[in-house]
């Protein structure tokens, strides 16, 4: 199979060539025998690599060294993405913001509803859409072109955001006691959930900043000039939130194969 992959055989099936790359990210015996394999399979290449490197290596010698970086941990790059950090300290200062309000005197400011309630549902999205975004993470088209990237990832990404949003919402859920953790908890997988689901037609971060804004409209809105709960957010409709995110993981599952090509 190696010297089917150095030799640039088209035959080979595309899940072969995908399973392969992700076995020689790991696996240094195979990485030997694949540069052992390209002389004799690919002279072309071989000799390609060859002059380009005897051209390089004058320039690298006279180059300046740059200094030494402190390298992340692997698993770091693994679960976030470079541009992560800045868009969980945003949510992280949404939620902030929601329970000083909330602290404040809500019933004069924003109505009877929780600002921390009427948020909670879909401030997952807020970093969801950070998980997955061409425009957000300078890195994107060459994490794209690996042989890992696609659904795993992504999975792992967004499993990154509830890690950290989940957690800051559950204490304020408890500091505020205006909302229980079964009247958002369920939404907000929800929504992480059909914005996997939806982003595999419009693009997660489409998706994700679609569903906020929906979200905004149709349920936040309405609640600050009534000054009631939103009924999407009583407890007799956490079957139909336990319906939706069954539906969206269904999707996800359904369309696993077309995170490769987002």
């Amino acid at each position: 199979m190696i010297a089917d992959y150095a030799r640039g055989d088209v035959e080979l099936p595309a899940d072969t060539v995908w399973a392969l790359e992700s076995h020689l990210e790991t696996c240094a015996p195979c990485r030997g025998r694949l540069a052992a394999a390209v002389p004799t399979e690919a002279p072309g290449i071989a000799a390609l690599v060859d002059s380009v490197r005897a051209g390089l290596e004058p320039q690298l010698a006279a180059a300046v060294r740059a200094p030494a970086r402190r390298r992340r941990p692997r698993w770091v790059t693994a679960w976030l993405t470079p541009v992560m950090a800045p868009w969980l300290a945003m949510t992280a200062a949404v939620t902030l913001v929601a329970l000083l309000l909330d602290g404040a005197a809500p019933s004069a400011t924003l109505g009877s509803p929780s600002p921390v309630l009427l948020v909670a549902p879909v401030l997952p999205l807020c970093g969801v859409a950070a998980a997955w975004s061409r425009g957000l993470d300078p890195a994107h088209e060459l994490t794209a072109s690996t042989a890992r990237a696609g659904l795993p990832l992504l999975l792992r990404r967004t499993a990154a955001v509830l890690g950290v949003v989940l957690p800051g919402l559950l204490v304020e859920g408890w500091l505020t006691g205006a909302m229980t953790a079964a009247q958002w908890l369920l939404p907000s997988l929800a929504f992480t959930s059909a914005a996997l689901a939806l982003g595999t037609v419009v693009g997660v971060t489409r998706a994700a900043a679609g569903l906020a804004a929906v979200w905004g409209v149709a349920v936040v809105a309405p609640a600050w000039f009534t000054q009631r709960v939103p009924v999407v957010l009583e407890t007799s409709l956490l079957p139909l939130w336990g319906l939706v995110l069954a539906l969206g993981a269904g999707a996800v599952i359904a369309r696993r194969n077309v995170y490769s090509a987002l």
